[in-house]
């Protein structure tokens, strides 16, 4: 191997703290996330997700689909429109009650969630406060080339509603008898007051949630089975267990209709904050919607000979939040050869580039094209980059802190020998390896799809 490819293999691990600037930069710098529009000044808290972002929550969203559809026998999958009946929103109370307490400021004229406030007066500027004003968080278009209020709809505030809408057709079709849920991955609107702290809280963002159907009855059980589900899910794609908490909803906290609610928070720079909720909502929205709708949207029970309005078991998770409490648990900071180094640890599966290939010597033909053909090889099966921009201790650095999980370098010798060197990521650690056994090397260390 080459004395240019290697590493000191001893690393003082310094995972510790991180903050949410530090978090900010490495997404700029590296091609994560974009402030949206910035070009123009941007648009408050609104993100692009640049290359390698949109790979990391691609993925995320990919083995989120993979846990709770693929790997389950009582699931299904939906994709409902953003624009539904206006009656939709009617009917799950949105219209009504989806609201902030409101305040501006006298003064400076900045506004405010009053339940946000600790006492009567702009934290800002110290100013009067007016009286508090309901607030509501929906988007409102038009359809149709008139704009009145006849042609009102709604950017959907959640996901949920398309998938109870849809109750009845999922279940006919797909012939499901209960307990069994259908899945959703999609975009959804809130006009927050006060959104902040990077993509934690956007108005614009994406929900990956299940609706989840069962007897009543047995709400309860399929309520605490969900919990732990959903909890051990973002231990298994690599966030520390003493990063994560279970928080109970408080009786007045509950939505009238839920008979227990609980989030999963994740400690944040900013302090822990949800991260998903998991909700038995009773028999609230089939038996809302049943009713606005004036269709029967119960479900026949063939063995107690009776209709029912099933519960609903509510798992709702956010992939923008998911996407960053990833990122922030896998950022690292160790001591490599004397230098510090910064990496991020994500599990294999989330890893945006999943493998770099490295020549040592872009000059020399013969060793590149060993590369290149190495490199068309396994992006076949894995999101894969050729690399020859610098030297191969900033091209390593670089691929550590985007959480690239393998380097394989190409040298001189693998030109004789038909080997490589592979570099793990969070040990440093180099083995030298026949290129015919590369591929097989790599699955048997990891989950890489």
């Amino acid at each position: 191997m080459s004395e240019e490819a290697q590493e000191e293999t001893q690393v003082t691990a310094q995972p510790g703290e991180v903050s949410m600037d530090q978090i900010v930069s490495l997404c700029k710098r590296r091609g994560l996330i974009f402030p949206s529009s910035e070009v123009y000044g941007g648009l408050g808290s609104t993100w692009d997700y640049g290359p390698l972002g949109v790979e990391l929550k691609n993925n995320v969203k990919r083995v989120w689909w993979q846990s709770v559809v693929y790997e389950r026998d009582d699931m299904e999958g939906l994709d409902a429109a953003i624009l539904m009946h206006p009656r939709v929103w009617e009917a799950s109370g949105h219209v009504e009650s989806f609201t902030d307490p409101l305040v501006d400021c006298k003064e400076c004229k900045k506004r405010f969630r009053a339940d946000h406030l600790m006492g009567g007066r702009c934290p800002e500027c110290g100013g009067k406060l007016t009286e508090a004003r309901q607030f509501n968080l929906m988007f409102r278009t038009h359809i149709g080339p008139v704009e009145d209020s006849a042609s009102v709809v709604y950017l959907r505030p959640e996901t949920a509603q398309g998938i109870f809408v849809n109750f009845d057709n999922v279940r006919e079709t797909m012939r499901r008898k209960l307990p069994f849920g259908i899945a959703q991955i999609g975009k959804a609107f809130r006009n927050e007051i006060t959104p902040g702290n990077f993509t934690f809280r956007t108005r614009e963002f994406e929900q990956m949630e299940i609706e989840f159907f069962v007897k009543p009855g047995e709400d309860e059980t399929w309520y605490h089975y969900w919990v732990e589900e959903r909890l051990n899910w973002y231990h298994r794609f690599g966030i520390r267990r003493e990063r994560l908490r279970l928080r109970p909803h408080t009786r007045e906290e509950l939505a009238h209709y839920a008979r227990a609610c609980v989030d999963i928070e994740y400690l944040f720079p900013m302090g822990w904050s949800e991260l998903e909720g998991i909700a038995n909502r009773t028999d609230y929205d089939l038996r809302r919607h049943s009713e606005f709708s004036k269709k029967d949207l119960t479900y026949f029970d063939e063995e107690e000979r009776r209709r029912y309005f099933p519960y609903v078991i509510e798992p709702s998770a956010g992939a923008d939040r998911a996407t960053l409490a990833f990122l922030i648990d896998a950022y690292r900071r160790d001591v490599v050869a004397g230098r510090e180094r910064i990496y991020l640890s994500l599990h294999p599966a989330l890893a945006p580039i999943k493998v770099a290939v490295l020549p040592l010597l872009r000059n020399r033909p013969d060793v590149v094209e060993v590369a290149r053909g190495l490199h068309k090889g396994l992006r076949r099966r894995w999101k894969t980059i050729y690399n020859d921009t610098a030297g191969i201790g900033r091209l390593y650095r670089r691929q550590d802190e985007i959480g690239t999980p393998f380097c394989i370098t190409v040298d001189v010798q693998s030109l004789d020998d038909r080997q490589v060197t592979v570099r793990s990521r969070d040990t440093t650690a180099q083995d030298r390896i026949a290129i015919d056994q590369v591929e097989r090397y790599l699955s048997d260390r990891t989950d890489l799809c």
